[in-house]
């Protein structure tokens, strides 16, 4: 038997972290940019290139996250929250990949 994921509760409690505990901004709103969503305007576009593209995050993009009223605590709320669901969701398809992969090499 191959042991290929021996962080499991690791990995839960940094999400049970961010998305069951409270903060600045809601659990509701962390849950959205988790899962890559974000309210609509800069919010949206600030998860989008966090998610995707987060080098190109720039003074522009976060003066507009401000202005939609979002302060320094809460842009750092979401972005961990929007980095690491991106990253769940990648390491979940890559331990896919690796399952299946395995299942092949010993079927």
């Amino acid at each position: 038997m191959h042991e290929v994921d021996r962080f499991s509760a690791l990995r839960s409690a940094v999400q049970q972290a961010i998305l069951g505990r409270d903060g600045v901004t809601d659990r509701a709103t962390r849950r959205r940019a988790y899962d890559g969503e974000g309210e609509p305007g800069a919010i949206a576009a600030y998860v989008a290139t966090v998610q995707r593209d987060a080098y190109r995050v720039d003074d522009d993009m976060m003066a507009a996250v401000r202005q939609a009223g979002l302060g320094d605590d809460a842009i750092f709320e979401l972005t961990v929250a929007t980095a690491v669901g991106e990253a769940t969701r990648q390491f979940d398809a890559a331990m896919a990949a690796l399952a299946t992969a395995l299942a092949e090499s010993e079927g």
